[in-house]
């Protein structure tokens, strides 16, 4: 079994984050960036099930500047065996992801192809949905657990009202949650063998696909500072400030 796993290069989740002067976004220079948490999670899964024996090779997929290759190194050293890195400097929204991951799936053929739940930088969790969607493939989002079995897995998917289990044919399209695991720390000698690994680098136009933003982005701000919290006297108090203050009842 071939697994496909996307990767994304995003600030470090450690990072205060600090909204450009022009508020066209967000600063990045300078910034420390890192593997998306939740990525990290899928190259884990994707791992554990090469080491349990059910996978054969694990491919990891980054788009986006040069510095993604990073990225890639840092998956394998987790333990994926070679990487995909399409190079553009273009903004690139999550329909134009899922298109150009439908296009590498399509070459590729993979039996399984797991994605983090979201990005940490723009939480737009849209495209693991619209790559199945793109390729008619069954979905599990918000895994939390996976059994892969023979030509099917069963997935533990978290929802409002607890947990939900559903059984998915394989080609399937798995976004990860959480809790489905706990990536392990690159050990020193993987490290350096992850830089012997090979990355084949491509382009948008190797694939025919359109990458231009359907979305404009017109503003970005910081969130409104929270004011300090006061301690009432009595109920009445409480309910007095509730009203004449908060204006919530």
């Amino acid at each position: 079994m071939k697994v496909l796993v996307a990767v994304k290069r995003v600030i470090d989740y450690n990072v205060k984050v600090r909204v450009k002067s022009d508020k066209t976004g967000v600063e990045t220079a300078n910034v420390k960036m890192s593997m998306n948490p939740f990525d990290e999670i899928a190259v884990e899964e994707a791992v554990r099930l090469k080491e349990a024996g059910k996978a054969d090779e694990i491919v990891a997929v980054s788009m986006g500047v040069t510095q993604c290759q990073e990225t890639l190194r840092t998956a394998f050293a987790m333990g994926a065996d070679r990487g995909i890195h399409v190079l553009t400097d273009a903004e690139l929204q999550p329909l134009a992801v899922a298109k150009l991951l439908k296009a590498i799936i399509d070459e590729e053929k993979p039996d399984l192809v797991i994605l983090g739940k979201q990005a940490i930088d723009d939480d737009s969790n849209q495209t693991g949905q619209m790559l199945a969607g793109l390729l008619g493939w069954p979905q599990g989002t918000f895994a939390s657990k996976l059994d892969v079995g023979d030509g099917s897995l069963q997935v533990t998917r978290e929802i409002d009202g607890g947990l939900e289990t559903e059984k998915l044919t394989m080609p399937a399209i798995i976004t990860t949650d959480l809790r489905l695991n706990e990536p392990r720390y690159a050990s020193l000698p993987n490290i350096m063998k992850a830089k012997r690994k090979p990355i084949d680098q491509k382009a948008p136009e190797d694939y025919g696909v359109d990458i231009a933003p359907r979305l404009k982005t017109l503003k970005v701000t910081e969130p409104p500072k929270r004011e300090g919290g006061v301690k009432v006297g009595s109920v009445d108090e409480l309910v007095e400030k509730l009203r004449n203050e908060a204006g919530v009842i």
